[in-house]
């Protein structure tokens, strides 16, 4: 195993559960990343001057921002750098994490946060409608950390066992290609999903003198299906993305509070059409 022993590694996984707790918009996880890694320092740098144990927390205290599974293989490898050169190289160390964050940042929300993550909390979402059941936020969050542990255990280990020689193999170049594979893996994922679990419909009928009425529905289903769930999670999409992600609330009430105006239209004023089914 080297220097570093396994149950100062483990330490290093633990901390790397609370990675986004110290973010902040100077250098994002930079602090985070320094916590995480001090186990490793402390023991590589024991017996060394302060000069030196100061230097090597500033190496990590640098601007660093990537997914957070993919920290502790960063630092698996970062930690083999570490203890395999001497302090006039060292520099490889910040290089090494600098060209990694930018690739796993990628396929991190890629394949986890836009693919993993929504189906798990799709499979929990559907067991809470279908009856109304506590397991469905339960096997969500098992379906996620089943995931996640693992990887996060074996990326830390195996990144500090095969160290350089995993980058020098395969290159940096591999991890954006897999960002990109990743990308198109999500947006057929997400798709699926919207076909599956977004559900709206119309009720309009536009009646005849003769023969049956003009189901507005069915016209539309013979043209592209699950069209209405696609125009209405685009809608969401583009507000989301012009909030930035902090108006979900004000979305998700927004839509509510339209359904139940429709409702109520429906219910007290006789003759109102009915839009939706």
């Amino acid at each position: 195993m080297g220097k570093i022993s396994k149950k100062t590694l483990n330490k290093v996984l633990l901390r790397t559960q609370g990675c986004q707790f110290a973010h902040n918009y100077e250098r994002m996880q930079s602090l985070s990343l320094t916590y995480c890694v001090s186990p490793v320092l402390e023991e590589l740098y024991k017996d060394a001057p302060k000069e030196l144990r100061v230097k090597a927390m500033q190496r990590y205290l640098e601007y660093f921002n990537t997914h957070p599974i993919a920290i502790p293989f960063i630092l698996g490898i970062a930690t083999a750098v570490e203890e395999n050169t001497d302090e006039e190289h060292k520099d490889t160390v910040t290089a090494i994490k600098t060209s990694l964050m930018g690739p796993f940042a990628g396929i991190g929300d890629s394949l986890l946060n836009l693919t993993w993550f929504p189906i798990a909390g799709s499979i929990g979402a559907s067991l809470c409608v279908a009856n109304g059941s506590i397991l469905g936020p339960i096997v969500m969050f098992l379906l996620i950390n089943l995931l996640y542990w693992p990887l996060k255990y074996f990326g830390l280990h195996k990144g500090y066992e095969s160290g350089m020689s995993l980058v020098d193999k395969f290159g940096v170049e591999v991890f954006d290609r897999l960002g990109d594979a990743a990308n198109v893996l999500g947006v057929m994922v997400t798709g699926g999903l919207i076909a599956t679990t977004v559900k709206l419909s119309t009720a309009i009928e536009f009646a005849f003198d003769e023969g049956d009425p003009l189901v507005l529905q069915t016209q539309l289903d013979s043209v592209l299906p699950c069209l209405l769930p696609i125009i209405v999670t685009f809608i969401c999409y583009r507000l989301l993305k012009k909030g930035q992600g902090k108006n979900s609330a004000q979305i998700i009430l927004g839509i509510i509070a339209v359904f139940l105006v429709l409702f109520a239209l429906n219910y007290y004023i006789p003759g109102f059409p009915k839009i939706f089914a």
